[in-house]
């Protein structure tokens, strides 16, 4: 699967990625994976063949019904956690608790939290990583200059969440 992903990514598209192709696939077992800007409903499947393409494995988070038959089965296999979304529930915390409870788990997500062009991140992510003690790892969707996806290096958030995003901003 993985030559059918590069050629189609590659040859046929014409992506190619850059920066940390690996990911740190070796040492970095869990992370929050912020992919921006996230503005076309081809971000989905362009990611999927990305993380083939690199050969690392990336997880997301779903509302908890999707998750029934009959797509239960494919979305859990192409790496989706189901999350119950009902009012009340403490979604960074029921997020963290992933990271607890598996060897391995990328959380791949949209820091925008919508297709449209915002102005401002939400925060979630960044709670995420500090909550589980992952890094956040940056990957640059440039879709009509480049077709490039670039990624970072691993960076764990500290205790400035202004100075952060405004590193994490820097890497757009």
């Amino acid at each position: 699967m993985q030559w059918l992903s590069k050629f189609i990514y590659s040859k046929i598209l014409g992506w190619k990625v850059v920066g940390n192709v690996t990911m740190s696939k070796d040492t970095i077992k869990k992370a929050v994976i912020i992919a921006a800007p996230h503005t076309s409903w081809q971000d989905f499947y362009i990611a999927l063949m990305m993380r083939q393409v690199i050969g690392v494995k990336s997880n997301y988070v779903a509302k908890k019904e999707l998750f029934k038959w009959p797509f239960g089965y494919y979305f859990r296999a192409i790496g989706g956690a189901p999350l119950d979304r009902r009012p009340g529930q403490n979604k960074v915390e029921a997020i963290a608790k992933l990271f607890e409870n598996r060897a391995e788990f990328r959380l791949a997500l949209s820091p925008e939290g919508t297709r449209k062009k915002v102005e401002e991140w939400k925060t979630g992510f960044y709670y995420i990583a500090k909550k589980a003690n992952v890094p956040i790892i940056i990957v640059l969707l440039s879709y009509f200059e480049h077709k490039q996806n670039k990624i970072s290096e691993p960076f764990y958030p500290t205790e400035d969440l202004v100075a952060d995003f405004k590193y994490m901003r820097s890497f757009f």
